[in-house]
């Protein structure tokens, strides 16, 4: 069993007027070993029922996600980060609407985490995107940002540290946009970005995206990327407290040393070589033997003993996109090349034999759901 997690709760001391911060154990309960601030389940659960106008809905995203009302219930703090991945996905498809998680995203303000109290407590924007870089480890176990600034403008970089999960979509947006919405939140200015930009593409839907944020927002870009004003960096925060910052920034200093990071599945690692090959190819099994330093046999071993293989994996993560850009709208020749097929006849053969029927047939489909 893994060390258990912290989490800090704010406590009114009326006899020295400070604030005090008592220290709850939180149990770590493993699923694909990454966990996240349960804050995030919470208001997407409720943004699903205001958007649905039902609480049915919410249930049958929940079952779909492995998840259950209970499960996210106080005192529960963490939960799964691909059950986030996969609640968001399910949400958006029972809406039939994509912009579900960026719009949800936008309405991201605050939680009781650590983190967000050193970001409370920090000086300006920069301060906070530091933080945010030093701690990401504490903040989310897929994806870590890093701050670039250049002559007029500040970047905020976010790299995949577990590149599988970049085949979530939906999630990868609802976390950028809520991004935006916590500096927002944190400074009470309305921030407003130059540019937010995604590596992956959403056919006809980006203008749909630049409309929601009201700011231009790219798809198909080399890097992900909210792209500042460089003066943002310096707009306060009004809850600025240096000795407040400071132990907690000591205290998160102690639990990133006392936990290290969760090693990946070789599945995960796996979908994240073949992901990283994308678009216009599909890294070969060798190849990735060899990125990761095994021989072709003992990978496929290594593969077995966790009950998949190489094929297994590229089909499952080929078809898992292949239903996301169908959703996404895009033509099936950009869908065929993006997902490494020689021809449109080779990707719709494939995605036959995995679902049963054609790409068309599965467009036809979602394009009725959104209608009905």
């Amino acid at each position: 069993m893994s060390d258990p997690v912290w989490a800090l709760s704010p406590h009114k001391n009326y006899a020295n007027d400070k604030i005090r911060y008592i220290i709850r154990p939180i149990q770590w309960v493993p699923e694909r070993g990454m966990q996240v601030d349960i804050a995030r389940i919470q208001l997407l659960a409720s943004a699903l029922q205001a958007q649905a106008g039902n609480t049915d809905t919410v249930v049958r995203v929940l079952a779909k996600s492995g998840l259950s009302a209970q499960d996210f219930a106080p005192p529960a703090k963490l939960y799964s980060a691909h059950t986030e991945a996969l609640f968001t996905r399910h949400a958006c498809d029972e809406l039939n609407d994509i912009l579900f998680g960026a719009r949800t995203g936008l309405q991201f303000s605050a939680t009781s985490s650590l983190t967000a109290y050193i970001s409370k407590y920090s000086r300006d924007l920069r301060q906070v995107l530091e933080n945010a870089n030093h701690f990401h480890r504490l903040i989310d176990p897929a994806i870590a940002v890093r701050l670039h600034e250049s002559g007029n403008s500040a970047t905020i970089e976010a790299r995949w540290k577990d590149p599988s999960f970049s085949r979530y979509h939906r999630r990868t947006e609802f976390l950028m946009f809520a991004c935006i919405a916590r500096l927002r939140a944190l400074t009470g200015i309305p921030i407003q970005p130059i540019e937010l930009r995604f590596q992956h593409k959403v056919g006809a839907r980006e203008e749909d995206y630049s409309k929601l944020g009201r700011f231009p927002v790219v798809f198909g870009a080399e890097k992900l990327e909210i792209i500042l004003p460089q003066s943002t960096l310096d707009v306060p925060v009004p809850t600025y407290d240096p000795s407040l910052r400071q132990h907690l920034m000591e205290y998160g200093d102690r639990l990133l040393s006392e936990n290290s990071d969760e090693k990946q599945t070789l599945r995960s690692r796996v979908e994240g070589r073949i992901t990283q090959s994308l678009p216009g190819a599909i890294a070969r099994a060798e190849q990735v033997a060899k990125d990761l330093g095994m021989s072709p046999r003992t990978f496929g071993r290594r593969l077995t003993e966790e009950g998949t293989s190489f094929r297994e994996i590229v089909d499952d993560l080929r078809c898992d996109l292949a239903r996301t850009f169908l959703k996404n709208d895009m033509g099936l020749s950009e869908i065929s090349y993006s997902l490494g097929y020689a021809d449109q006849a080779a990707f719709s053969t494939a995605f036959k034999r995995w679902t049963g029927q054609s790409p068309s047939a599965f467009k036809d489909q979602s394009r009725r759901r959104k209608l009905a």
